[in-house]
């Protein structure tokens, strides 16, 4: 009991017993399980209550963007991809570039699939992307994994992936799981890119996002989709896995590869995550304003490409313009200007009403300590109350995408709660305004409001409580031991990873594909619980 609780219960025997009787019945409200639809936090709370761009700003952008296509357009188009552009309207110049008439691109985007479902394994981590609806979720191709106890960056393994995604299967308040880390100890590419999906669908039950590094490596990932599926059609039904594809190399020229992987992927049946990122005054330009129209440019052409190739496929509006320190030129991912580039791409994607994906929570710091938590909470709290769709990078990410660690995991998925929180804001209704209940508490109760009914009925729906964060009194902490937060997230992990081994691919499943597949799986069943 905090010490101010102790100060209400001072004052006699009748107050002693209301406070005793109020803290039972708080005890029994913590211990019972909410419905998914009360929880004060879940995925899809709507946001959109910051708006860094006015209306005018908006339409001066789109404008800005309408020309470019139009008039600079995209240099290296592989055949297919000029086939399937100049197909629906676009044209080839003597320069070899693109470009694309506006009539072209505003009928794309009028066409384009919008409020659609990103699956998960299981549905009850389907996720409606649609509006102003907040999820987060992980991202990144780092090649270290941060070890917080030694204090070293050591290279990520494939053993490292697919604990961070059964880790996350557990965290209610990361929504999807998209491949963090790169496997260090698998260089062939095939190897890699099937390892990695593997793990992570293997790992978790939620929404999975991974990356092909070539056009060849996606129809073994396809048969192995269909077959967890339970077959092509099931997959198509329902795909749980999206495809993270940088098309395009800032500034404006097509990724020769990844463009292959694109249209493989359509016609997998794979989501597609178009994801353009320029680097503000290296690969974009320096003026805010400047990278958000490249950016914009630049996935409407992706946007473009896709619903040339089969229109309606769901397609992700994905500009994640990064901010660069313009003194070193090196990446600043936890700055402020990176939570204003994200905010304002989130505003362009609901000005075309489409679904959008950026990135937000990318510490520079390279542990988790006080700098983290302030860069990945004003980036991600920032992401959310824009109404970003898909906040991709949120969680677990550190040095500016090179370091990812296990029990950032754990700490970010207390913050990002907060997040959402502040994304859900108030509700002011009748009952809300409490006009009744204070003059109860004033005129006839012991005047607090400890073990009311309105606060004993509000404590788990109206307010969120961190997992790990530390909330004890000095006397409390003091009793404890003094632990401090990574002390408890190092113990959390251990427990996590010593215990969870999800099962949600049956064991005949996986033992088909280990006979189909043979070595190209490399993730041993020893560390997957056997």
């Amino acid at each position: 009991m905090s010490e101010t609780a102790e100060k209400l219960d001072a004052p006699g025997e009748e107050h002693r017993s209301r406070r005793s009787g109020g803290r039972e019945a708080r005890r029994a409200m913590r211990a019972a399980p909410l419905a998914d639809d009360i929880r004060p936090v879940r995925a899809g709370l709507e946001g959109g209550r910051y708006a860094p761009l006015s209306q005018n700003d908006l339409e001066r952008i789109h404008e800005a963007v309408l020309t470019l296509l139009e008039t600079v357009g995209f240099a290296n188009a592989i055949p297919s991809c000029i086939e399937a552009l100049t197909g629906v309207g676009a044209t080839l110049g003597e320069d070899g570039r693109l470009r694309f008439p506006r009539n072209l691109v505003l009928d794309t985007i009028k066409r384009a699939a919008r409020n659609f479902t990103l699956h998960g394994q299981d549905p009850k981590h389907d996720m409606v992307i649609q509006g102003k609806r907040v999820h987060y979720g992980t991202a990144g191709a780092a090649v270290h994994l941060v070890d917080v106890e030694k204090r070293v960056y050591r290279e990520s393994l494939l053993q490292d992936i697919y604990d961070a995604a059964r880790i996350v299967d557990g965290l209610d308040n990361i929504h999807f799981f998209q491949r963090p880390m790169v496997p260090r100890d698998i260089p062939d590419p095939l190897d890699m890119d099937f390892n990695t999906l593997y793990a992570c669908v293997m790992g978790t039950s939620k929404h999975v996002g991974t990356s092909f590094t070539v056009r060849e490596n996606v129809k073994p990932a396809l048969e192995m989709l269909y077959a967890i599926a339970g077959g092509e059609e099931n997959f198509r039904a329902r795909p749980f896995v999206s495809n993270s594809n940088c098309f395009v190399v800032p500034p404006m020229k097509f990724a020769e590869d990844a463009c292959g992987v694109l249209e493989a992927c359509v016609e997998g049946g794979i989501p597609i995550l178009l994801l353009s990122a320029g680097q503000a005054g290296a690969t974009a330009p320096a003026a805010i304003a400047g990278a958000v129209v490249q950016a914009v440019a630049e996935v409407l052409v992706g946007l473009i490409y896709v619903n040339a190739i089969k229109p309606g496929h769901p397609a992700i509006f994905g500009t994640w313009p990064f901010v660069s320190d313009l003194r070193t030129g090196a990446m600043s991912g936890g700055s402020a200007e990176q939570a204003l580039l994200t905010a304002c791409c989130a505003q362009m994607a609901q000005f075309y009403d489409l679904p959008g994906g950026s990135a937000a929570g990318m510490a520079d710091s390279k542990l988790p300590d006080i700098q983290s938590g302030f860069e990945k909470g004003i980036t991600d709290v920032m992401a959310g109350l824009s109404g970003l769709n898909l906040v991709y990078e949120s969680a677990g990410m550190h040095a500016s995408l090179l370091g990812f660690c296990l029990e950032s995991l754990i700490i970010d998925n207390d913050m990002l709660g907060m997040c959402q929180r502040c994304v859900r804001g108030i509700e002011v209704t009748d009952a809300a305004l409490s006009v009744d209940t204070i003059a109860d508490v004033c005129l006839n109760g012991p005047g607090h409001y400890l073990g009311h009914e309105q606060t004993l009925k509000l404590m788990q729906t109206e307010y969120f409580y961190p997992a790990v964060g530390d909330r004890f009194s000095p006397k409390e902490w003091n009793e404890k031991g003094k632990p401090d937060i990574l002390q408890r997230a190092i113990a959390e992990k251990k427990r996590v990873l010593a215990e969870r081994f999800p099962r949600h691919v049956p064991r005949s499943v996986d033992e088909k594909l280990r006979v189909r597949f043979g070595d190209l799986i490399q993730l041993p069943r020893s560390g997957m619980g056997g």
